[in-house]
């Protein structure tokens, strides 16, 4: 039950995020509806996919959790380390300098770098079809934006190397809470010290 809730949320999630790359598709529906509204149901339909995702997540760990493979021990530790230039990448979005600049998307490359790392220490049914459908998912829009012809979003200014050093702070910031409080406490898991 709980994978299925999970694949659910998934689709929920990951669906209106492809329609995104859709382009005429998506301007005939946010003609139909208005911008606010379509908006709305984005926003809607993301918070429900996470939400089901987490239940089915959670349900599939308690209850129906299948192993596929043994990931080598060591592979937990390329996990965390690899997790501080996603969060960092994460981070970088909202405050674009020159990392923004590099990269185009930081916010994809943090996804790609989060689900692929995930994937490298757990090889248990249900996180592979969780981060193995999000890196599929972020790999696709990244391709999706080097084809798209229209600008998308209205640029935002682009900041120097002040934007980096303070996304950096802050990325380290956000992934010692995230490795200390967040993964042990909602997760289960503990991230550091084990």
């Amino acid at each position: 039950m709980g994978l299925a809730v999970l694949v659910l949320g998934l689709v929920v999630f990951i669906g209106p995020h492809v329609l995104v790359s859709l382009r005429d598709t998506r301007a005939l529906i946010v003609k139909r509806l208005g911008q606010g509204a379509y908006k709305g149901l984005f926003a809607i339909a993301s918070i429900v996919g996470i939400a089901l995702i987490a239940y089915g997540f959670s349900e599939y760990r308690a209850t129906g959790w299948i192993q596929v493979w043994n990931p080598p021990r060591f592979m937990r530790h390329v996990t965390v380390a690899l997790m501080w230039p996603a969060t960092i990448c994460v981070v970088a979005a909202y405050i674009p300098g020159r990392i923004k600049t590099t990269l185009k998307h930081p916010m994809l490359v943090g996804v790609k770098l989060w689900a692929f790392a995930h994937l490298l220490s757990n090889g248990d049914l249900g996180a592979i079809v969780l981060f193995g459908s999000i890196l599929a998912w972020a790999v696709y829009d990244r391709i999706s934006l080097k084809r798209r012809t229209d600008p998308g979003a209205p640029n935002i200014p682009v900041g120097g190397w002040r934007n980096d050093v303070i996304a950096v702070v802050v990325g380290t910031l956000v992934y010692l809470a995230l490795g200390f409080v967040f993964h042990p406490v909602v997760m289960g898991i503990p991230v550091f010290g084990r």
